[in-house]
């Protein structure tokens, strides 16, 4: 019934129009003709609605559940006793590399999964159907345990979208420099980390980095949570022990949950229907995406209005680009529609092309600029360097994957020169002012100081400047304010 029901709605697309204009009926029942339509050709609709149907058979999970809303109330979740849980995961545990043994820490880790937090995993169910065939035909190309597209599970909830506090994002949570070192690009208009097809590109190449190194799954996704530096001083503190749960103790702790929750999320794919969770329907599957190049600029809601969608539509197919525009330049032409729509993309490319030159003399979208890479000095913060460069403190934080306000001397900040004005000229430093009264030697201070620098300058110690002005907020220091730096001779 459910292909048959797809098949009639494809058929209602085969008619040809004369015209790519509708005629549609407006508010007073007067007809006007100013509604683009698409034409498709009935042979090729044909070809590609059997295919559909071929797919709609082969979908990844099948159950009589239909939804979220079919979710049982936490007084009838099913339970199981822990040798339940034992022996199937012993079953798993045979057709898989990694180690998914049970225990209490991994037994709470199914629970949440399977009891607590049944929403989210019927949202995973359901999203795996967009994601895992491509995870899978990725591991395979590198040889990799498949069981790996689970990680992103544990790491994303499968939302391309998701960034954490600092400052990862995307399926697979890659920080700003991780990102970097595995050619994700990242600029004012694209974040590849947000991108399906590369950023899993780019978790095999990590994670295979990583087993390399540790010769140990489960010590590989510890390393792909807080990092190779981490593990191995762990692996130290136990006295050179290379098994993950004699190490465990000497992780960081928020890694210690990380594989406990990769064996439960094992564990959640192959019983939810033991549980009753059903997968959450998703709009569009994996197979029934694909892309189509554009060799100009075209902003997301011209898209939407092309195809005659939402533009929050556009935007949820095409998480890579930052500023819901297609740049059209060198690697960033692919706009990612649902076949239906890309089948008639293609076939009205023509008049699509036409309509695209006209918006493009509307609106010039400018390529972004060169990056700009800035040093940060002593008396630097976060709003000092912004209003500079004209960017807020919020956009140095994105772009540099930061959680928080602290810098440190030294420290390389990333800007994007297309968001950034021309750095105001530098002031010239104001002269240095030092009096004295007979008793005291003051200094006043300019702007940009701190603590540090006076104290350097003046050959004293931070805790002597304290100990004279014991009575001054520190923090709260403004140019002109005399602070005594000495006793007088």
């Amino acid at each position: 019934m459910r292909n048959a029901t797809i098949l009639l709605f494809l058929l209602s697309l085969l008619p040809l129009t004369s015209s790519a204009l509708a005629v549609r009926p407006d508010s007073n029942g007067t007809e006007t003709k100013d509604t683009l339509v698409l034409k498709d050709v009935p042979e090729a609709a044909a070809i590609d609605s059997t295919i559909l149907c071929f797919y709609e058979d082969l979908r990844l999970f099948t159950d009589d559940l239909s939804g979220p809303e079919d979710l049982l109330t936490a007084d009838s979740v099913p339970t199981f006793s822990d040798s339940i849980y034992q022996a199937r995961l012993a079953e798993l545990n045979k057709r898989t590399p990694f180690e998914l043994s049970y225990n209490q820490i991994v037994g709470a880790f199914i629970q949440l999964y399977v009891s607590k937090r049944r929403e989210l995993s019927s949202r995973c169910l359901g999203r795996s159907e967009q994601y895992f065939p491509l995870f899978e035909e990725t591991f395979d190309r590198y040889g990799l345990p498949l069981e790996l597209k689970y990680l992103a599970v544990v790491e994303s909830a499968l939302d391309p979208t998701a960034r954490s506090i600092a400052g990862a994002t995307g399926l697979w949570q890659f920080m700003y420099g991780t990102g970097k070192v595995f050619d994700l690009d990242i600029n004012s208009y694209v974040d590849e980390r947000r991108d399906p097809v590369k950023s899993t590109e780019a978790a095999a190449k990590y994670l295979s980095y990583l087993y390399n190194m540790f010769g140990d799954w489960n010590l590989a996704l510890a390393a792909y949570n807080c990092g190779e530096g981490r593990v191995s001083r762990a692996i130290r503190r136990s006295g050179g022990r290379k098994d993950y749960w004699e190490v465990y103790p000497f992780l960081p702790r928020e890694t210690r949950g990380y594989v406990p929750a990769f064996i439960a999320v094992n564990y959640l794919f192959a019983h939810a229907n033991d549980h009753l969770i059903p997968a959450a329907p998703v709009e569009y599957s994996y197979y029934e995406m694909d892309s189509v190049h554009i060799d100009r600029k075209v902003s997301f809601a011209t898209v939407a209005e092309i195809i005659d969608v939402e533009e929050t539509q556009v935007e949820a197919w095409n998480p890579v680009y930052r500023l819901k525009v297609v740049p059209g330049y060198n690697d960033y032409k692919a706009l990612y529609l649902p076949k239906a729509y890309l089948n008639l993309w293609v076939a009205n490319e023509d008049t699509i092309q036409a309509m695209l030159a006209e918006k493009e003399e509307e609106t010039e979208v400018e390529a972004p600029k060169d990056v700009i890479y800035y040093t940060v000095r002593s008396g630097d913060y976060l709003g000092k360097i912004a209003s500079r460069y004209g960017c807020s403190v919020r956009q140095i934080q994105y772009w540099n994957g930061m959680s928080g306000t602290y810098l440190k001397p030294g420290q390389r900040l990333v800007l994007y020169a297309d968001q950034v004005k021309a750095p105001a000229p530098t002031p010239a430093p104001a002269p240095v002012k030092i009096e004295e009264d007979g008793k005291n030697v003051y200094y006043s201070i300019r702007p940009g100081d701190t603590l540090w620098d006076i104290a350097k300058a003046r050959g004293v110690s931070v805790e002597d400047l304290k100990r004279w002005n014991s009575g001054m907020n520190f923090n709260r220091m403004k140019p002109g304010q005399r602070i005594v730096i000495g006793k007088a001779a």
